[in-house]
């Protein structure tokens, strides 16, 4: 896979930001669409050879998405299956999973970050299981450094705790300093130690946090190997 790694190193190195050009009408803020988040990425990818195509499996419950990577050599990266719980079981609410899931998907597979609509429609029938039974001041979301017991950063919206953690992510996969596998062996001890904050939020969030941790260290692999 040495070909399709350095291509796509390359390409991230041109990689735009994912323009916020939409707005939720509901939450009043503004959102990077999917149009925009290939916009921020599909003209570094071919000018490198790489062509992006999301695919997408059976799911009695929503959808499933794979952001998949093809080289002009023929090699690939895959960006692991993303599922996204439909709100309601007909055409609009399957549709709303699927454009939000493609959104999803590319930006963790790019390693891109962006704020969105917290899932609006796609996101609605899911609770935040770790606000039950307590109160608005409560309701805190950290993030943490390896070996560290003080929250590097405290977040009251769970979408921005793992847009935090997204760029942390990125920000680790960048560093020129260190090789692949110094960047593998951060990358996992981060996840290790955001796990519990992870697996509290909703199912929404839990994917798209964790999917920059596998997208990133297979990558990363991919040029260690």
């Amino acid at each position: 896979m040495s070909a399709i790694a350095k291509a796509f190193v390359a390409a991230k190195k041109e990689f735009a930001p994912a323009l916020k050009t939409s707005t939720n009408p509901h939450f009043r803020s503004k959102y990077a669409d999917l149009a925009g988040c290939l916009e921020a990425v599909n003209d570094a990818l071919l000018n490198h050879g790489i062509a992006i195509i999301q695919e997408t499996s059976e799911s009695d419950s929503g959808v499933v998405v794979e952001t998949v990577f093809i080289h002009e050599s023929g090699e690939t990266i895959r960006g692991g299956k993303l599922h996204v719980p439909a709100s309601k079981q007909d055409p609009q609410g399957y549709g709303s999973a699927l454009t939000y899931a493609r959104r999803y998907s590319i930006m963790a597979a790019c390693g891109i970050a962006a704020e969105d609509d917290d899932g609006n429609a796609a996101s609605r029938t899911k609770s935040r299981n770790s606000l039950d039974g307590m109160g608005a001041t409560s309701a805190t979301f950290n993030v943490h450094l390896p070996g560290k017991d003080e929250p590097h950063s405290t977040h009251t919206e769970p979408a921005a705790c793992v847009d935090a953690i997204v760029k942390m992510v990125a920000q680790v996969e960048r560093n020129n300093k260190a090789d692949a596998k110094e960047k593998i062996a951060k990358i996992s001890a981060l996840k290790e130690a955001n796990l519990e904050t992870i697996n509290g939020l909703e199912v929404v969030l839990q994917a798209k946090a964790k999917a920059s941790f596998t997208t990133a260290l297979q990558r990363l692999e991919a040029t260690n190997g």
